[in-house]
């Protein structure tokens, strides 16, 4: 990954901008419908996804596609709901929450089939060589995601 100085000094690109806004949405899109070529297709060859808290780390996109199939199987009734989110030059930076039912292992978190809302904060940088993200960097509360079930509104 370039370093962060590099990734500092890039400059703000109207066009650029759309474009990492728009491929960000089609990669929302994609992950809402469990499409996991769709998600791949908005990744750099190169990529790599790492959930930070635990070290876990998977490269190319055949280590997506596995992030994927294990993060789908954990929580096959997975939402996200966007919070915050910042595109800039570098790429992406979002806080959602995720919501599901724990049916799997995911992240070194053992399956306990109850639901849970974990809030997560999740960088996508950007390879502007590319035209795509580098993966995503995935940030949450160990101690959250254990805790256990969660009371969800009922509607």
């Amino acid at each position: 990954m370039e370093p962060v100085r590099a990734r500092l000094g890039r400059g703000f690109d109207p066009g650029e901008l759309r474009r990492i806004k728009r491929l960000w949405v089609r990669h929302s899109i994609a992950e809402d419908r469990q499409d996991i070529d769709g998600l791949i297709a908005t990744l750099a060859a190169d990529c790599a996804y790492e959930v930070v808290p635990t070290r876990l780390r998977w490269e190319g996109h055949d280590g997506a596609r596995a992030f994927y199939r294990e993060l789908f199987a954990a929580f096959p009734d997975n939402r996200f709901e966007l919070t915050e989110i910042v595109v800039g030059p570098q790429g992406v930076f979002e806080v959602a929450t995720l919501t599901g039912t724990n049916r799997g292992p995911w992240a070194g978190v053992p399956p306990s089939g109850l639901p849970v809302a974990l809030e997560v904060l999740i960088l996508f940088p950007w390879d502007p060589g590319a035209g795509r993200f580098t993966g995503e960097r995935i940030w949450f509360d160990r101690g959250a995601a254990a805790a256990g079930p969660v009371e969800r509104d009922r509607a």
